[in-house]
C-alpha cells in the first residue's frame, strides 16, 4: 500500500510540474549560464558499485561537456559516507520520503541524469524505481534534459510499468545491455545501447590493496581467492507504516529493518533460503580449497553485505572480511584487483576487477551478472543463488575457472576494450542530447577520437587498449 502511495504521490508531482511549466513557471537554461545537472542515484549507502558508477559518470560528463560549463549536483542518502567522493559536485541529501524533495530540487536544475544500474525494476525496491521515474519525469515535464545513463530494465509491477511508459517516453534512456532495451521497447520507451560506466574507474595504487591483504595475513605470494556474498533473498525492500510503528515502539522487525519506514523481505522461507545459499558457498569453496592452496578473503561490496560475509567466514574456518563499512571505493577495488580468482554475487565486484584481468565467476540473483557473463562468452561460469546443487556446481566452476584462467583473462581483456568503446559512444549520445535540448550550449567542435568521449584513462587502461584493441577489432569486437 505504501508503495502505491509513493507512486501516486510522485505521479502527481510530475503532472503538477507539467502544468506549472505550461503556465510559465520554472527555470529554463539560458546561454551563458552553467548547465545545472542533477545526478539521481543510490549513493551514500556505501554501495561500492553505485558510487563507482557515478564517480565515472561525473568524470565523463565533465570531459564531454566541459567542466567550465557545468554545475553538477549528486543525491546522497548519507552525506558523511559520500563526503570524499564526486570531486567538487554539490551533494544534496535525498530523504527517505522523497516526492516533495524531487519536486523542489529537480525544478531548480536544467536537467537530470539518473545513474543507478538497476533503474527500472521491482527486484530491489519499487520506491527506488519510483524515485528515478519521478526525477526523469519532472525534468521531461519541464522540457529539460532527462537522461537515464547506463540503465538496466527488468520486471516492474504494473503501476511502475504505466509510470515508466507515461513519464519516461520523452527521456533519453541509454541501457547497459540489449535485454533492457527489449523491456523498455515493450513500454514504448525508446533507448540506445550502452554499458555500465565503472569501466574507467581507477582505484588507489596496487600497493594499497597489497598492504591491506598482507595486514590480514597474506604472504604476498599465495593466490588470492575472493568471494563476494550477499543476502539475495531479502529483496525487495518495501515501506510499511505498521512495521515502522511496531519497530519504533517495541523493537520488532529488528533483523529486517532497513531504515525509517523501509523493511527487507523477511520470514522463515527467506531465512532458510539465505542459510542454504551461504552453506552452498561454503561447501563449494571448501571443496576447491582442499585441492588448491589459496588465500581466501571475503569482500562486502555494500555495507548491507557485511552480515553475509561475517556469517560465511566461520563456515570457512575463518577468513578476513573487507567491508565497505570501513574501506572506501578506492581501497575496496584496489584489494579486489589482487584477486587471482573471484566468485561473486555482486556485479560491480566483477566489473571493477576486470581491468586487472581477474578471472571471475558469478552466482546471480537476477539478470545483471547473467548479461555480463553472456557478453563475455562465459555462460559456463554462471550459477544461480537458488540452485539446489549450488555447492557442488560451485566447486566445479571454480575448478574450471582455475584451469581456464589464461583464456578467461584474454576474453576479459577484450570485453573491457569493447565496453570502453561503448562507453565512449554513450558520451557521444549525451553530447548530442544536450545539443538538441539546448542548441546554444557550447559543445565541442572538430573531429575527435573516440577516447576523447571517455574520462581520462589510467596508464593501466591505456596499456590494455594498446595490447588488446587490435585483437578485439580483428575478432569483430
Amino acid at each position: 500500500m505504501m508503495d502505491l502511495v509513493l507512486e501516486a504521490w510522485t505521479s502527481s508531482y510530475i503532472e503538477l510540474s507539467s502544468m506549472l511549466w505550461k503556465f510559465g513557471a520554472g527555470h529554463p537554461w539560458q546561454p551563458g549560464e552553467k548547465l545545472k545537472l542533477l545526478f539521481a542515484g543510490y549513493n551514500g549507502t556505501r554501495n561500492t558499485g553505485s558510487d563507482v558508477r557515478v564517480e565515472e559518470m561525473l568524470r565523463q560528463v565533465r570531459r564531454v561537456l566541459g567542466e567550465e560549463n557545468l554545475a553538477l549536483s549528486v543525491m546522497s542518502q548519507n552525506l558523511d559516507w559520500s563526503r570524499s567522493y564526486f570531486g567538487d559536485a554539490r551533494q544534496v541529501f535525498l530523504p527517505d520520503i522523497y516526492p516533495p524533495f524531487l519536486f523542489r530540487e529537480v525544478r531548480t536544475q536544467h536537467g537530470v541524469i539518473a545513474c543507478e544500474g538497476s533503474m527500472f525494476k521491482s527486484k530491489f525496491a519499487d520506491a527506488l524505481t519510483t524515485m528515478f521515474i519521478g526525477a526523469l519525469g519532472i525534468a521531461a515535464a519541464e522540457n529539460k534534459l532527462s537522461v537515464g545513463y547506463g540503465a538496466e530494465a527488468g520486471y516492474m509491477n504494473p503501476m511502475l510499468e504505466r509510470m515508466c511508459a507515461r513519464y519516461c517516453r520523452r527521456s533519453m534512456i541509454i541501457t547497459r545491455n540489449e535485454e533492457s532495451q527489449a523491456v523498455l521497447s515493450k513500454l514504448g520507451v525508446a533507448s540506445e545501447a550502452g554499458t555500465d560506466t565503472a569501466w574507467t574507474f581507477e582505484p588507489h595504487p596496487p600497493e594499497y590493496g597489497r598492504r591491506a591483504l598482507i595486514d590480514a595475513g597474506w604472504d604476498g605470494e599465495t593466490p588470492v581467492l575472493t568471494v563476494c556474498p550477499i543476502n539475495p533473498f531479502w529483496w525487495p525492500v518495501t515501506p510499511s507504516t505498521p512495521k515502522f510503528v511496531a519497530h519504533a515502539l517495541f523493537g520488532a522487525y529488528q533483523e529486517s529493518h532497513y531504515r525509517t519506514i523501509y523493511f527487507h523481505k523477511s520470514g522463515g522461507a527467506v531465512e532458510d533460503a539465505y542459510k542454504k545459499y551461504l552453506a552452498a558457498l561454503a561447501h563449494g569453496v571448501k571443496a576447491f580449497r582442499s585441492r588448491h592452496r589459496v588465500f581466501l578473503v571475503l569482500v562486502a561490496m555494500e555495507s548491507l553485505d557485511t552480515r553475509a560475509c561475517d556469517e560465511l567466514a566461520p563456515q570457512l574456518g575463518g577468513a578476513p572480511v573487507f567491508s565497505s563499512d570501513h574501506y572506501d571505493m578506492y581501497h575496496i577495488v584496489s584489494i579486489l584487483r589482487w584477486s587471482s580468482l573471484m566468485v561473486s554475487s555482486r556485479y560491480h565486484a566483477m566489473v571493477t576487477s576486470m581491468p586487472a584481468l581477474v578471472p571471475s565467476a558469478g552466482v546471480t540473483m537476477d539478470e545483471r551478472i547473467r548479461n555480463l557473463l553472456r557478453e563475455r562468452g562465459h555462460e559456463h561460469l554462471l550459477l544461480t543463488v537458488d540452485d539446489p546443487d549450488l555447492g557442488e556446481k560451485l566447486d566445479g566452476v571454480l575448478e574450471r575457472l582455475a584451469a581456464e584462467a589464461d583464456a578467461v583473462r584474454d576474453s576479459v581483456a577484450h570485453s573491457v576494450v569493447r565496453n570502453l568503446k561503448t562507453m565512449a559512444r554513450m558520451g557521444v549520445y549525451l553530447e548530442r542530447a544536450v545539443h538538441q535540448q539546448y542548441p546554444e550550449f557550447p559543445v565541442r567542435s572538430g573531429v575527435r577520437g573516440w577516447e576523447e568521449y571517455l574520462p581520462e584513462l589510467s596508464p593501466n587502461l591505456e596499456r590494455l587498449l594498446n595490447t588488446h584493441e587490435g585483437a578485439a577489432a580483428a575478432s569483430g569486437d
